[in-house]
């Protein structure tokens, strides 16, 4: 099932944070891994406006994206941001198809609430 690493960064260095920027993508790709959102314009839906960048990267599994993470080929990569901001990354299972379509069957004959 596919997993998701979200990432939230605090740019203070954008000259640091471009040259890690540079390597980042052939690190995820060689597990498997792949952009899906990386720091496009966002809108703040609800709750306090979001002034981070938001990254957010596809991966076949859970595990494929610990093993990205831990890697030593990303720990190397991660050094060159180093200075250059605060980051949170936090990985995330997908949610299966299967259970999708089933709540969404369900959810069809739900009256709205008033």
């Amino acid at each position: 099932m596919a997993a998701y690493i979200v990432a939230r960064v605090d740019v203070r260095d954008w000259e640091a944070y471009r040259e890690y920027m540079r390597h980042t993508p052939r690190v995820i790709q060689k597990f498997g891994g792949r952009f899906i959102a990386r720091g496009g314009e966002m809108v703040t839906l609800e709750g306090p406006e979001e002034t981070l960048r938001l990254v957010l990267i596809e991966f076949p599994s859970l595990e494929q994206a610990k093993a990205f993470y831990n890697s030593p080929e990303y720990a190397r990569t991660k050094r060159l941001r180093e200075g250059g901001g605060e980051a949170q990354f936090v990985a995330v299972e997908g949610y299966p198809a299967e259970e999708w379509e089933k709540a969404a069957r369900e959810s069809a004959n739900l009256e709205l609430p008033v």
